[in-house]
C-alpha cells in the first residue's frame, strides 16, 4: 500500500526538479489540475492511472522510487543498465490458449438435453412453484437457478 504522505513528498521533489508547478504539472500529466490539488492536499489516494501518467511523461521516475520511496530519482544510468541486464536474463515462458476436444463441447442452444437433467428441472420447477405459494405476496420477486451446463432458468412472483 502507498504511504499517501511520502507519496506527496515524492511527488513535490519531482515538481522541484523539472521546476515545474502544479497546474502546469497536471496540464502536461493530462490529469485536471482539480485531481493533483486534491492529492497534494491529502484529501485523495494516487490512482493507478495517475502514477502511469506520471511515468509516461517522466521516464525519469522509478516506478518503485515514486510508489515507495526505493530505488532513486532521477533513474541512474546504472539502474538502467541493470534493468536491461536482468531483462536479457529473464526467461519468457510462451502462452499457449488451451484446446478443447470437439466432442467435450456441448451444444447449449439445442433441445437435446439429457431427459434426467429435464426431469430434475421441472422437479425443482413444482418444488418452487410450491414454494412460491406458500410464501407471502410481495416477499419473493425472481429467483434464477444457474445450471452446470450454462443454462439458466428465471422464475417471477405472480
Amino acid at each position: 500500500m502507498v504511504n499517501t504522505e511520502d507519496f506527496i513528498k515524492r511527488l513535490e521533489i519531482i515538481l522541484d526538479y523539472y521546476s515545474i508547478n502544479a497546474s502546469s504539472f497536471a496540464d502536461k500529466i493530462g490529469v485536471q489540475r482539480s485531481s493533483l490539488s486534491h492529492l497534494l492536499s491529502g484529501r485523495n489516494k494516487p490512482s493507478l492511472d495517475f502514477i502511469l501518467k506520471i511515468l509516461e511523461v517522466y521516464p525519469e521516475v522509478d516506478l518503485y522510487w515514486i510508489l515507495n520511496g526505493k530505488g532513486s530519482f532521477p533513474k541512474t544510468t546504472d539502474n538502467s543498465s541493470q534493468e536491461t541486464n536482468n531483462a536479457e536474463h529473464k526467461t519468457t515462458v510462451p502462452f499457449t490458449a488451451p484446446t478443447v476436444e470437439p466432442e467435450s463441447v456441448q451444444d447449449l442452444f439445442t433441445d437435446n438435453n439429457n431427459i434426467a437433467q429435464e426431469a430434475g428441472q421441472r422437479e425443482s420447477s413444482n418444488k418452487l412453484n410450491h414454494l412460491l405459494n406458500e410464501t407471502t405476496a410481495g416477499d419473493i420477486e425472481k429467483i434464477v437457478f444457474f445450471y452446470k451446463d450454462g443454462t439458466f432458468k428465471v422464475f417471477n412472483s405472480k
